[in-house]
């Protein structure tokens, strides 16, 4: 019986980091031998034949690592802070797609009395925030739009990302706390570092260099 080759599988979630991420593989010469801006594919080959993409949602890229669908992915620190599960490692901080997970209210906001209620989509890390804090708030899950909630009394305030914070100064909303600074990393499946390292092994060896020359 002749052996599978071993391919690397490399999930990257959609949209910003998606386009950041490929002009770092390319310097590493993987480059997807279609454009991912155009094609309908979520698996994408490459110019090497052991390595391929797909693209995924944010949210899913440490599912798919953990799970062993992917070998590696690359993934927002802010997803990998909401992630429950133990499965992967976080070798290499990729320093793209920077951007900042803030607290932030109405500029005009009247002091709150009693528990806040804090709309967000970051629900663990929001928690957590506010629990070293000694603080005690309702937190309300929200997957889009945080900037209506102080502006229709849903929430005194909001968790979310914010990069230039354009958004919220057109919103009346202020930053009021950074919580965490939030960049993209190298996640890699623990059994696929022992199983394909011939191959992993060298990926990430690679991108560390390439990120912290």
């Amino acid at each position: 019986m002749i052996a599978m080759p071993e391919i690397l599988t490399i999930a990257v979630s959609k949209g910003r980091i998606l386009k950041e991420s490929l002009p770092l593989l390319a310097r590493m010469d993987i480059v997807p031998l279609e454009d991912p801006e155009t094609s309908r594919k979520l698996v994408l080959e490459t110019n090497r034949p052991e390595i391929r993409l797909i693209v995924v949602r944010a949210t899913d890229v440490p599912v798919y690592v953990e799970y062993g669908a992917a070998d590696a992915g690359i993934a927002g620190k802010d997803v990998l802070l909401e992630y429950d599960g133990d499965g992967l490692y976080e070798p290499v901080d990729l320093g793209i797609a920077c951007c900042r997970l803030m607290l932030a209210g109405a500029r005009d906001r009247p002091d709150t009395t009693g528990r806040a209620r804090v709309a967000t989509k970051y629900v663990k890390t929001t928690r957590n925030y506010f629990a070293e804090l000694g603080r005690q708030v309702e937190i309300i899950k929200l997957y889009g739009s945080m900037e209506l909630a102080p502006i229709l009394r849903l929430a005194d305030l909001i968790v979310d990302l914010v990069d230039t914070g354009g958004t919220l100064k057109a919103n009346g909303l202020v930053p009021l706390d950074k919580i965490a600074d939030i960049s993209s990393r190298l996640v890699v499946n623990k059994a696929s570092m022992k199983m394909k390292q011939a191959l992993l092994k060298p990926f990430v060896n690679n991108l560390a260099r390439l990120v912290n020359p």
